[in-house]
């Protein structure tokens, strides 16, 4: 059986460098394989072509992960991932990197009872409500 995929949504201008981290632990640290690969869109593109593009790359995957960073309330796209994978019934669930933590802004659509700290054990436990 393939491995369940992750589509990794994270503030690209804040936490690129997590992002990195979390997707290549993810292949050998996590209780839960899972793939985690970079889906998101390679070049700029008008807003309607990305939010075309990034919806059905959602679609493909069985769960969004947000990487909460501490300056969520600016990273815009987050919160429309979110609501594209609502959309297509993608479920998602959040965790808490670069420092942020429970009092840090989380991104519109995202509530605090689907945020874990990175710990594998609790990303584990998350992919498995997921699939």
């Amino acid at each position: 059986m393939a491995l369940p995929r992750a589509f990794l949504s994270f503030d690209f201008d804040h936490d690129l460098a997590p992002k990195i981290l979390f997707a290549g632990q993810a292949k050998t640290d996590s209780p839960t394989p899972f793939a985690a690969q970079d889906w998101s869109s390679k070049t700029s593109l008008p807003q309607a072509q990305w939010e075309a593009l990034i919806e059905e790359k959602i679609s493909k995957c069985h769960m969004l992960i947000v990487l909460v960073g501490k300056n969520m309330s600016t990273a815009t796209g987050v919160a429309k991932e979110i609501a594209m994978a609502k959309r297509v019934a993608v479920p998602c669930f959040g965790v808490y990197v670069n420092g942020a933590g429970t009092t840090s802004t989380l991104p519109t659509g995202l509530g605090r009872n689907n945020v874990v700290a990175w710990t594998w054990e609790n990303v584990a436990a998350m992919v498995d409500q997921c699939t």
